[in-house]
């Protein structure tokens, strides 16, 4: 085998490829809303419940559950109908977001943390504008302070593309995170995936313990080459996904019209205005017939009236390809 340093760029990406190993999947579930704009409770527990089955982990009060949106009040409320839903023992992740909060970062970090490890979840830490700029050591620090004591905690590297207070960190913050014990992984989402490899890179280095999620939708298979997954995406079907990745390990052909189709979906789905994907996931998700209507939050970015015609195409496409899944 040549040397890594005799191989072209993209030679020595192909190198990196890791066949029939196996995929940890989370999906960014969607908060479903009823009629009136309300939250859908029933379904959302329904929808928790069937991601979990299909074997997938749930992630709650993310970008797709509209966090952003949220009152305090609202994402407790999430938070302890996650535990319902899945039962006592099942672990799952849920979103320390304080971008609408006032006060010191440590502080509101810590507040969030606490509560999602009472409901025995472990937090995720999206990105807060209030370190936008600030030396890598200061943003270290202060994550380090927010999840002192936890017993695990995961990190967001959150694109602009998706968020304001979303930033793409340097390598110096990168490693200063990864050496944080108590993380013990992140999720990666600047949909470059030659910046997501260069993660990959540097955890093998430095932590090779440490979980790199991509949370590419527009590059699913980033998990051929070592990323393991949370995505929005995944929540339009679990099931599907888990049956991509079933296919990835047995080293089934399966595995490649599956992928094709759901990166057809993200495609449609996650095009710009990308905030607007969470409509698109309600509309198929109601296509399915699995929650009670296609509407999207109130303040939230919305699809034209045809998406469903979009979404039947792409759920058309994927069942098709289930239809002929022999690896469940």
């Amino acid at each position: 085998m040549p040397e890594t340093s005799s191989l072209s760029p993209l030679e020595q990406v192909l190198t990196r490829v890791k066949p029939r190993r196996r995929v940890r999947g989370i999906a960014a579930a969607l908060l479903p809303v009823d009629a009136h704009g309300a939250l859908a409770e029933e379904a959302f527990v329904a929808h928790l419940r069937r991601t979990h089955a299909a074997g997938l982990g749930c992630a709650v009060n993310m970008d797709t559950g509209y966090v952003n949106l949220l009152t305090s009040e609202e994402k407790a409320r999430v938070l302890a109908l996650a535990r319902e839903a899945l039962g006592p023992g099942v672990p799952f992740v849920a979103g320390a977001y304080i971008e609408r909060e006032e006060g010191d970062p440590v502080s509101l970090y810590r507040r969030e943390v606490e509560a999602i490890l009472a409901c025995g979840g472990t937090p995720i830490l999206f990105q807060t504008a209030r370190l936008h700029g600030r030396p890598a050591r200061e943003t270290v620090e202060t994550y380090r302070q927010a999840v002192d004591g936890a017993p695990e905690a995961l990190a967001f590297e959150l694109g602009p593309v998706f968020a304001p207070n979303g930033v793409i960190w340097d390598e110096e913050t990168v490693r200063g995170i990864m050496g944080i014990p108590a993380f013990t992984g992140m999720k990666h989402s600047s949909l470059d995936r030659l910046t997501e490899l260069d993660r990959l890179a540097l955890r093998d280095r430095e932590r090779p313990d440490f979980t790199i999620y991509t949370g590419n939708d527009l590059g699913i298979d980033m998990i051929e080459y070592g990323s393991d997954y949370l995505l929005g995406l995944a929540t339009f079907h679990p099931e599907a996904f888990a049956a991509r990745d079933r296919a990835w390990e047995a080293g089934d052909t399966a595995y490649f019209a599956l992928h094709d189709a759901l990166q057809d979906l993200g495609n449609v789905a996650f095009r710009p205005p990308v905030p607007a994907y969470k409509h698109s996931a309600a509309v198929f998700l109601r296509e399915r017939g699995l929650i009670p209507t296609g509407r999207t939050h109130p303040q939230a970015p919305e699809r034209p009236a045809w998406e469903a015609e979009l979404m039947r195409s792409c759920l058309k496409r994927i069942e098709a390809c289930l239809a002929g899944d022999k690896t469940g």
